[in-house]
């Protein structure tokens, strides 16, 4: 009895063991569950400090390269401002020149009429003393003598032949010098940033009159113009900057590309429409790109000239105007030792 009764007791007590036991392993699991809980979020908290401390610096950062962003488009701005004045001051010096030449022979020959002028009227005036002879009744021996003095004097046959020639030569400096001034007229009309109908035929024609000192000596310039090109929205005085351009980057290609003294290059500007687009083309038979080069030119400040002859700015600022404030493409074709053509596609409705 006293066996089954210590039995009994033990297997009770083992029964508390191992509730004792399940209960603090349940304890234990709970401590530790309540320890980790705690531990990530301290974690999280540890975790948002970090996110936002790089956000700041991240908005920082970004504060910083806006204001270096704006800063350098400050620059750029101002640098392309100096390449247009220096450009303008190079297409004034030529502009004088071209100017400066008819009006030297207007002058010339002004100042040759008015001394023929000032011969004919002294061979008039001997004529009048030759009609109060005959008045007074004088032979008609005397008469003649009188006459043939008078043709003597004024050399008539030259000045009937030269004098209309001058008075032509004239006419062609006044009209050459008025062409000057309305190409220059129109080509720095200003379009104050709006986009309006633009001649592009015109305004080719324009260009080419007020850079005409810069080709002239190198090579002969052709145009093959569409009589029936619509005209396209742009901005008038940024496409005048972009043919400019490219006529005086043909221009200088051509210098390059020149052997001899007496050897004249090609510069061929065409026109057509395109579908929905014109196409200006500007094709030179000048030294060409090569073909490493070609990704490259229109990179600001990238130039293949010697240094003071090529900013880097002009294909540049071609290939901003077409693409991006036109919404048009730019894209050249070129062989070393042949050449290159510029092809600008713009859209007829931007």
């Amino acid at each position: 009895m006293m066996d089954v009764q210590v039995q009994t007791l033990e297997q009770k007590i083992a029964a508390q063991e191992k509730t004792i036991r399940i209960l603090s392993e349940r304890l234990e699991q709970q401590t530790a569950d309540n320890i980790s809980g705690f531990a990530l979020f301290e974690q999280n908290i540890a975790l948002e400090d970090v996110v936002a401390t790089r956000t700041q610096e991240l908005e920082t950062h970004r504060i910083h390269l806006e204001s270096a962003l704006t800063e350098l488009k400050a620059a750029q701005a101002e640098l392309l401002q100096a390449q247009k004045l220096q450009a303008i001051g190079q297409l004034a010096a030529g502009i004088a020149h071209e100017i400066n030449t008819p009006t030297q022979y207007v002058g010339d020959n002004i100042t040759f009429i008015t001394e023929s002028f000032a011969d004919l009227l002294q061979a008039m005036q001997l004529c009048q003393v030759m009609l109060n002879a005959t008045t007074a009744g004088e032979t008609t021996q005397d008469c003649r003598g009188t006459v043939a003095k008078a043709m003597e004097l004024a050399d008539f046959d030259f000045i009937k032949e030269e004098v209309p020639r001058a008075l032509k030569e004239c006419k062609e400096g006044v009209r050459r010098i008025s062409g000057i001034v309305g190409a220059m007229k129109e080509f720095a009309h200003p379009s104050g940033g709006v986009m309006r109908l633009v001649d592009l035929n015109s305004l080719i024609r324009s260009t080419v009159e007020i850079c005409r000192n810069e080709w002239k000596l190198i090579a002969e310039l052709e145009t093959e113009l569409d009589p029936l090109l619509p005209a396209v929205q742009g901005l008038k005085d940024e496409l005048g900057q972009v043919l400019l351009n490219l006529i005086v980057n043909a221009a200088h290609a051509v210098a390059d590309g020149i052997t001899t003294g007496d050897e004249k290059g090609l510069i061929r500007i065409t026109t057509r429409r395109d579908g929905e687009s014109v196409e200006v083309r500007v094709q030179d038979n000048g030294c060409g790109v090569p073909n490493e080069l070609k990704q490259k030119i229109f990179e600001p400040f990238f130039t293949t000239k010697e240094v003071g002859r090529g900013s880097g700015q002009g294909l540049a600022i071609v290939y901003n105007v077409v693409t991006d404030k036109h919404h048009g493409e730019l894209k050249v074709d070129s062989e070393p030792g042949e050449g290159t053509v510029f092809t600008v596609r713009l859209p007829i409705e931007p």
